[in-house]
């Protein structure tokens, strides 16, 4: 879970608050101002919270980025397009921010792209942060299964995939594909690991009866 800005207000020194109030106004004011150039005067520039972004780490820390980036993606609301530019950009830390940040962004599955993106990669750190609670969402069956699997190979651990229990339950295709993943592993003497045997678990779970409406 994100530190909020509560928490950070508590941990941040004095330097590193004033630096976060800043990014968060020029943030705030991208969002009321989304298009900010005209035909006789177009923008030449990216706004300038987008730079703050970028320095997150080297302003609050390391290891209060991903919140602070988190709270600029909030504030700035930035459209699709933009947060596609964003991540394209930005480094494997600001790309993770942005897809720990996607559910609270109100993009629809307009973002599905980000997080079939991360899925292709072999980086753990993405690879975690796509499969949170915005891939729970909005990848359909086929995409949902294939990030299961993809976390299995990368041992990303499961427990890191957002409604795991929900959407793997009563999920035979799921589990053949598992059972399938197994098998390659045991005839390549590779071990099969723990987690499978989890999700396995969890898909022998009987779906819930659909209720009759009154």
């Amino acid at each position: 879970m994100l530190t909020t800005r509560e928490e950070l207000d508590d941990r941040l020194p004095g330097a590193a608050r004033a630096w976060l109030d800043e990014a968060l106004a020029e943030a705030a004011h991208a969002a009321d101002r989304p298009d900010t150039g005209t035909p006789d005067r177009p923008d030449t520039g990216n706004p300038p919270w987008e730079t703050r972004f970028a320095s997150a780490g080297r302003h609050c820390g390391p290891e209060h980025a991903d919140a602070v980036r988190a709270l600029l993606l909030i504030e700035a609301r930035p459209a699709a397009p933009d947060l596609a530019r964003l991540y394209a950009q930005g480094t494997a830390a600001e790309r993770r921010a942005v897809l720990l940040t996607l559910h609270r962004l109100d993009l629809g599955s307009a973002a599905l792209t980000l997080v079939e993106d991360a899925l292709r990669t072999n980086d753990t750190r993405l690879v975690a942060a796509a499969v949170g609670p915005y891939a729970a969402a909005h990848l359909d069956a086929h995409g949902w299964r294939h990030a299961i699997l993809k976390c299995l190979f990368t041992e990303v651990p499961v427990e890191a995939v957002a409604a795991l229990a929900d959407r793997a339950r009563g999920d035979a295709e799921l589990a053949r594909m598992l059972h399938d993943f197994a098998a390659e592993r045991t005839a390549a003497g590779r071990p099969v690991p723990a987690d499978l045997r989890t999700v396995l678990a969890l898909t022998a779970t009987p779906a819930a009866a659909p209720t009759e409406e009154s």
